[in-house]
């Protein structure tokens, strides 16, 4: 008898876990994937990516509890100059016919204060899988003329290509590289609550 109360109370909370949580899904036509790198040493170069993929779960709108799964096609990639673009897919870089995706899971999301996290988690590039922390600053949550709750993010990381086997490593003549090791990932996110 005692197993048997057991077993239903596990089944309650079990429940309650399960209806208790939001699923937020990507709007792509509001969010952005960019990335810069410095070139040569004296200017930036920028690029993004059209095609990626996400879901995000919070207990209610909890977002400390937030679980972020994402996914970047690797062939979308757009830095608005196409034998760049071509390199960049190529094994120097991305290797794209081999490995057509990065990707992120989420491990820990940590409140800074009211409008500030620490989002941490595992980002694989190629076949390299390394810990990541990025910076994400809430923008606030709305509801649009459409009934749908909506919530903005923007994340910033910093990572070093040669980690993640971006291993392309030509210098100029002063010793520098001609595409810096580290490149600044931004990540700039609106979020629609599935109803």
């Amino acid at each position: 008898m005692k197993a048997l109360k057991l077993i239903a109370i596990l089944v309650v909370f079990s429940s309650v876990s399960v209806f208790g949580q939001t699923k937020w899904n990507v709007d792509p036509s509001h969010s952005s994937v960019k990335f810069s790198v410095t070139h040569m040493l004296i200017t930036n170069v920028t690029g993004n990516f059209k095609s990626y993929n996400g879901e995000v779960t919070t207990d209610g709108d909890d977002w400390s509890t937030a679980k972020v799964s994402f996914s970047v096609d690797i062939n979308s990639i757009d830095t608005d100059n196409e034998k760049r673009d071509e390199h960049l897919k190529s094994d120097d870089f991305f290797n794209a016919a081999e490995f057509p995706e990065m990707t992120f899971e989420s491990t820990k999301m940590e409140k800074v204060d009211e409008d500030s996290y620490k989002l941490h988690g595992l980002l694989q590039i190629r076949n390299f899988k390394k810990e990541v922390t990025f910076d994400v600053e809430f923008g606030g949550m709305i509801n649009d003329p459409w009934g749908n709750t909506r919530v903005g993010f923007d994340a910033t990381t910093e990572i070093n290509r040669f980690d993640f086997g971006l291993k392309w490593d030509n210098t100029i003549e002063t010793g520098g590289l001609v595409v810096s090791k580290d490149v600044e990932i931004n990540v700039n996110l609106q979020l629609i609550k599935e109803k």
